[in-house]
């Protein structure tokens, strides 16, 4: 078996499909921790919002007003940390994991209460949507233009938070917040604000991340689903270096070695089925063993700034 018979299209185009939540959810996590603030909880908004997303295609019929709705919960979840650690100035990580916890609990008995036990309930999903001329392209047609829209919400959200992050006054004031917030306070900028907008942002992109699992991927919940793909987001944004290219090309990273594993299952590798569904993760743990330590981050990341303390 040849290498090309691994690493063909399907694996190229499966890859893509795989990493788009944790590309979409890593956006929001620089954004969030390029203001300083570190949403542990990434997991539990992505969890929240893949929930409300089912719910609301469900209610309406229609996966658009899932996807509204996942976005409104995802930045809904992210106010309790942004509440909680900016206002209030508790721990972040602490409070991160809360979310996490609160979201397994309340999704799953959420859904038992709406939907029941005896069924499982399926809706409306984003199909795939070739775009006309681009999908016609020899090889790579397919491949890239032939997804899902919110694939297609990736391919331009990446280009949009680099410009903005690095060539507009807001995003010198994000990374500014991030790195001196004693200093832009004495210049008239509030922390404060900024923190809030940056950390609601990425809750609502974090939420594009589990709802493009709901209804991009599947058309289903199921309790835990994210499966800790929320993780490899704060680990795409590390391995990335705070830099949305980077961290799109870390998601990318993982989605790869998603696409691997069940790769590996289709073509009937005399390996243990369990050593392939644990190799994401794997790849994650030493992704952060590595490039952690290395990584030069926001300084005043994970740090609570409190406007009396000069």
């Amino acid at each position: 078996m040849s290498l090309l018979q691994i690493f063909d299209l399907s694996w190229v185009a499966a890859t893509i499909r795989l990493a788009t939540p944790i590309a979409l959810a890593a956006q929001g996590e620089t954004l969030s921790e390029r203001a300083g603030v570190l949403n542990i909880g990434l997991e539990g908004v992505m969890l929240n919002s893949a929930f409300a997303g089912v719910v609301g295609a469900y209610y309406s019929g229609s996966p658009w007003v899932g996807l509204l709705l996942g976005m409104l919960v995802g930045a809904l979840t992210a106010l309790i940390l942004a509440v909680a650690s900016i206002t209030f100035r508790a721990n972040q990580i602490v409070i991160g994991a809360a979310i996490n916890i609160l979201a397994m609990g309340i999704t799953g008995v959420l859904f038992r209460a709406i939907f029941g036990l005896e069924q499982q309930v399926t809706v409306m999903s984003f199909k795939p949507y070739p775009i006309p001329v681009l999908s016609q392209i020899p090889v790579l047609g397919p491949v890239l233009f032939q997804q899902n829209v919110l694939v297609y919400l990736g391919y331009v959200l990446v280009p949009l938070l680099t410009i903005v992050l690095f060539r507009t006054h807001w995003g010198l004031a994000i990374r500014a917040v991030g790195d001196e917030p004693q200093a832009v306070d004495t210049a008239g900028i509030s922390v404060i604000k900024i923190r809030y907008l940056a950390v609601l942002i990425g809750g609502a992109l974090g939420g594009l991340g589990g709802v493009s699992l709901s209804l991009g991927q599947l058309n289903l919940f199921a309790e835990g689903m994210i499966s800790g793909r929320g993780f490899m987001a704060l680990a795409a944004v590390i391995f990335g270096r705070w830099h949305p290219v980077g961290g799109v090309l870390a998601a990318l990273f993982f989605g790869g070695a998603d696409a691997l594993q069940l790769r590996m299952q289709v073509l009937g590798w005399q390996v243990p089925y369990e050593f392939m569904l644990m190799l994401p993760y794997v790849l994650t743990l030493l992704t952060l063993a590595v490039f952690a330590g290395r990584a030069s981050q926001p300084k005043a990341l994970g740090e609570n700034y409190a406007r009396e303390v000069r």
